[in-house]
């Protein structure tokens, strides 16, 4: 499974309800239990028990909470590389603006031969300052308007 996960899985109108119900099961369970493994119980004629690491319980959390609000979910690994294409389609913009932004040096990048590729980490830390930008602007603009009274 070295492949990236990176098309969105889109939720049904059923697949969010029972991402929701799951929810607050898992939430519940890791409040109340602290252990660094979780058993999950797999409900087949067998009775099989899956032991998991608590981290993958409360990614799994995360994405259960994203589906029960309808967005569709992906995984990236940590440290993956991107393909500038990729990264694009994150940002929600063409490849010659994510090139545009690489050649400013908005977001590092290395080359491989002839290819970008970018690093999800550097794509995520560009992500946050882009929102942070856009935060201030937001609140300069509210302030300007509460100046002039509108």
């Amino acid at each position: 499974m070295s492949q990236l996960a990176l098309d969105p899985i889109q939720p049904s109108q059923t697949d969010s309800a029972t991402a929701d119900k799951a929810l607050h099961h898992i939430r519940d369970y890791l409040s109340r239990h602290h252990e660094t493994s979780v058993p999950l119980a797999v409900d087949d004629e067998d009775g099989d028990q899956l032991i998991v690491p608590r981290g993958a319980v409360e990614l799994l959390a995360r994405i259960l909470a994203h589906m029960a609000a309808g967005k569709g979910v992906s995984v990236v690994p940590a440290g993956a590389d991107l393909t500038t294409q990729q990264a694009a389609d994150m940002l929600n913009v063409s490849r010659p603006y994510l090139v545009g932004l690489l050649e400013a040096g908005e977001i590092d990048y290395r080359k491989v031969g002839t290819h970008r590729r970018v690093k999800v980490e550097s794509l995520l830390e560009y992500m946050r300052r882009d929102d942070q930008r856009r935060r201030e602007a937001a609140d300069e603009l509210t302030s300007l308007t509460d100046e002039l009274g509108l």
